[in-house]
């Protein structure tokens, strides 16, 4: 039963900012056999609607790394500018239809050279997709915690050098257990140096301890994931230490509801943590993660949160906002977000607040927040 106020077109039609969303994770069926059938890649079939359902059955088996496996498919497609584009321009397409009014993409180049494309050409490609598409939006560049630590620091480099010119962070993705972010502080800290914000992925299939290192450590302002920061918190709601520095510096969560429950994260959507960061001040923003892999839009992770915990529309447009001021854009895009938010909301009839911050410092429980 869904929650008062909310339908599928009214969560289609809400306006949305979408943070985490991996661009090798979201393609288009059809694109993706396409691609494949260009590159003499062979995949388990050609059908777009039966090959969607086999990525989401490989993806939802509970495990991280096993949810990993169907990238094989779309990273041996995204090896030449002209597909990199595509993707990236489809995307952002795709995003907009959706209701999507900023996003940032991210990918690891260094999985993009295997035909002999240097990361830089490889980012280039992406941006000038991204520079097609129909909403603002910017490019993480992804790291891979279990790369060696000069191939990571190649991909920091590629992140500095396009910094400002469409690059808008940089992030450590891949399996955590055994791969702290330490292994790599040298090009973090380059990467700090250099003005690039970070956000990590941690505490998606490890302990609070990479957690705790993304932001003590290397000064993260934004969390992928973050699942495991529950055991930071008492039974009743209370901030450990480290949940307490994330309220204080207003450190965003990335939470992908859906994903966590096909890697393992959460056994089911209704133990996802989000609700009790919410209710202990902890910003948290909604996230696709790979769209293509477990079959999601932001649309449909916004109504089955909704559903799941019994979030009110405002709700919503409170993590739109939320979103829109985490972001890493400038502030003139920020602005641009935040006002294109608000328009919408009053749109579709929501009263929104023009002035001061997008949603209350303290008591954030989901059911008493305004947009």
């Amino acid at each position: 039963m869904m929650p008062t106020g909310w339908t599928p077109a009214l969560a289609r039609a809400l306006p949305k900012v979408v943070l985490h969303d991996h661009l090798d994770g979201g393609l288009r069926p059809a694109t993706l056999v396409e691609l494949a059938a260009d590159a003499g890649h062979l995949l388990p079939t050609t059908d777009p609607a039966e090959l969607a359902a086999h990525l989401t059955r490989g993806a939802n088996r509970r495990d991280l790394e096993l949810y990993l496996e169907g990238f094989e498919h779309t990273v041996a497609v995204l090896q030449t500018p002209e597909a990199l584009a595509r993707v990236a321009r489809e995307s952002l397409e795709d995003l907009a239809e959706d209701g999507v009014v900023y996003a940032e993409l991210r990918f690891a180049p260094e999985l993009n050279t295997r035909q002999g494309l240097s990361m830089g050409a490889v980012v280039d490609a992406a941006l000038a997709g991204m520079a097609d598409g129909p909403i603002p939006s910017g490019l993480i560049v992804d790291g891979m915690r279990t790369s060696p630590v000069d191939v990571v620091a190649r991909s920091a480099q590629v992140a500095i050098d396009f910094h400002g010119r469409g690059v808008v962070g940089f992030d450590l993705a891949g399996a955590e257990a055994f791969n702290p972010a330490g292994v790599h502080a040298d090009a973090l800290d380059r990467l700090t140096a250099a003005g690039v914000p970070l956000t990590l992925h941690a505490g998606e299939a490890h302990g609070p301890t990479m957690i705790a290192e993304a932001v003590e450590r290397f000064g993260a302002r934004r969390i992928g994931h973050g699942v495991t920061l529950l055991q930071d918190l008492g039974p009743d709601g209370r901030r450990g230490p480290l949940a307490e520095r994330i309220h204080r510096l207003g450190i965003t969560l990335e939470c992908c509801p859906t994903s966590n429950v096909h890697t393992g994260a959460v056994a089911t959507l209704a133990d996802h943590p989000i609700a009790r960061f919410e209710a202990a001040g902890i910003t948290t923003t909604v996230n696709t993660d790979n769209r293509l892999m477990s079959g999601v839009t932001m649309s449909s992770e916004l109504l089955d949160v909704a559903t799941t915990f019994e979030f009110p529309p405002t709700w919503g447009l409170a993590i739109a906002l939320d979103g829109a001021m985490s972001s890493f854009a400038d502030d003139a895009t920020r602005q641009q977000v935040l006002d294109e938010v608000r328009d919408r909301a009053e749109s579709l009839g929501f009263r929104v607040q023009r002035d001061g911050p997008p949603v209350p410092d303290e008591a954030r429980a989901p059911g008493d927040r305004e947009a």
